[in-house]
């Protein structure tokens, strides 16, 4: 599914075939927001009313043309002026390739830049998120040179997403944590060389547990983006020792996944997040649910065949 996610001609095919489109579309709508923003946003209102915050994010990745490249970007803004409009405790996600990072690096920038000044407009979080191995370098070089330029103009929004499967995210972490920007630890969900990056298990949980204590340690801003009810409460054990501020440190979880263990935590006193994505391009989006946990799939068949 992983290898499916990344496949091109793969996702052009499902998402140009009517009748596949339709029928996955059922399975995939179990993690969406919604086609539109509005139809997230309506989540997102509840989201934060049953005391959860959210995240938003317009799904689309490695755009080759300018002008989609803008017109995401205007999308972006657009959440962040509903964001604000709202007053919702919600953040923004993006995939730089979604803004341009494919098409010109200074047209990413410069839409970045952008999508911060929108948001810093009411105080919004944008959060980078992890890409494919071979945007690793592209997506952390970029994150440094808009932190740079933000931090300038006070607009101290951007944070980043790291990958803890990856060997190289060791080296990684230690130069991204002298930055102010909030630190979301994933463990990695895209596929890789044996080379790059560890195999699920107890060393790649070591690896994310590592990275969660020394950011809460020193006082960063830590997001615990996981799904494993282990790290979970691992993570809690950490914050009951270190007693951060409450704005520092938060559990998320996708929409549609393991929500149980989310309100478990957020009765329990621990700041949560519910991550929404939203949109036609859902494709990559569906694979890599289908990938991460076999039960998945066979909900998935059930979503398919189910007449409503």
């Amino acid at each position: 599914m992983k290898t499916l996610a990344t496949n091109q001609v793969a996702k052009s095919y499902v998402l140009g075939n009517e009748y596949l489109y339709t029928i996955l579309r059922k399975a995939a709508d179990r993690y969406l927001g919604g086609e539109t923003l509005e139809e997230t946003l309506n989540k997102a209102v509840v989201t934060n009313g049953d005391g959860f915050k959210s995240s938003i994010e317009f799904m689309g990745e490695n755009i080759s043309e300018e002008i989609k490249a803008v017109t995401a970007t205007e999308e972006f803004i657009r959440i962040c002026e509903s964001i604000g409009s709202l007053k919702l405790n919600s953040t923004v996600s993006l995939d730089l390739s979604h803004i341009g990072l494919d098409v010109s690096k200074d047209l990413c920038l410069d839409n970045l830049l952008k999508i911060c000044a929108a948001a810093s407009i009411y105080g919004i979080e944008v959060n980078l998120s992890a890409e494919a191995t071979h945007q690793t370098d592209h997506v952390l070089n970029m994150y440094k040179r808009a932190c740079d330029l933000t931090n300038r103009l006070g607009q101290n929004v951007l944070a980043i997403t790291l990958q803890a499967y990856l060997y190289r995210t060791r080296d990684d972490f230690n130069e991204i944590k002298k930055m102010p920007g909030r630190i979301r630890v994933v463990k990695g969900a895209f596929a890789t060389d044996e080379k790059l990056s560890m195999k699920r298990g107890s060393k790649l949980n070591d690896a994310y547990m590592s990275y969660v204590d020394q950011l809460l340690q020193i006082g960063h801003k830590c997001s615990v983006a996981t799904h494993d009810h282990i790290i979970q409460q691992e993570a809690k054990k950490l914050i009951d020792h270190y007693r951060p501020e409450r704005h520092l440190y938060e559990f998320e979880c996708l929409h549609g996944i393991q929500q149980a263990n989310l309100k478990q935590l957020k009765e329990e006193g621990y700041m949560t997040k519910i991550y929404y994505v939203y949109g036609k391009e859902w494709y990559l989006y569906l694979c890599n649910r289908l990938s991460e946990y076999p039960l998945n799939l066979f909900r998935a068949l059930e979503d398919m065949i189910s007449v409503n």
